[in-house]
C-alpha cells in the first residue's frame, strides 16, 4: 500500500475534481441500461466491450459523470447486495441532482418504476432518496442544500420532500 505522508501535496498541480464513472456488471445489459436512461435521466452511449464482457454501455450523467455497464455471462457478481455494509468493495452510488424539483421529479419515477419506496432522508444539508436498480444494487439520488456540508446530522426520515423543502 502507497505511505499518502510521503507524496507531497505541493507537487500536485492538478487534483481530483469528481468521479469520471464507475463501473458495474450485469447479466441484462438492455434492463439495467434503459432503467438509468429512463428513470434517472441519463444519456446511453456505446463503449468498447472489454475482454472477458459480452457486452457494454455507458450512462453518462452530465458532461464528466458515467455508469459504465459490463454484461459478464455467467458472473456471480451481477447482482447486487441489498444489505448495507455487505455489498462488498462498492457498497452504493450517489447521483447527483441539481435542485430539489429534480430530485422531486426523479422520486417520483423511481416509485413509479417501482424501485423505490419514495421516503426521504434529510441529512440537514444532504437530502437523499433511496432505490434499488434492476440487478439489486441499492444506490441514492442526491440533492445538496449546501456544498460545504456544514450542517450534516443523522438522517431524518420523510414521507414527502415537500417536507424537507422548508429548511
Amino acid at each position: 500500500m502507497t505511505n499518502t505522508t510521503d507524496i507531497n501535496r505541493s507537487d500536485a498541480e492538478v487534483v481530483a475534481t469528481g468521479f469520471n464513472h464507475v463501473a458495474v456488471l450485469t447479466a441484462d445489459l438492455e434492463r439495467l441500461v434503459s432503467f438509468y436512461r429512463d428513470v434517472l435521466g441519463g444519456e446511453a452511449v456505446d463503449v468498447p466491450v472489454l475482454p472477458g464482457a459480452l457486452r457494454a454501455a455507458a450512462v453518462r450523467f452530465g458532461p464528466s459523470a458515467a455508469l459504465v455497464v459490463l454484461e459478464v455471462e455467467s458472473n456471480p457478481h451481477a447482482h447486487g447486495e441489498g444489505q448495507d455494509l455487505r455489498r462488498g468493495h462498492l457498497d452504493h452510488v450517489g447521483f447527483d441532482v441539481p435542485t430539489v424539483a429534480a430530485l422531486d421529479a426523479v422520486r417520483r419515477r423511481l416509485v413509479a418504476a417501482g424501485a423505490s419506496d419514495g421516503l426521504v432522508h434529510d441529512y440537514g444539508d444532504l437530502v437523499t432518496v433511496g432505490f434499488t436498480d434492476p440487478d439489486g444494487m441499492e444506490s441514492e439520488v442526491c440533492w445538496l442544500r449546501d456544498p460545504a456540508l456544514r450542517d450534516l446530522h443523522h438522517p431524518v426520515i420523510l414521507e414527502e420532500l415537500t417536507e424537507a423543502r422548508g429548511r
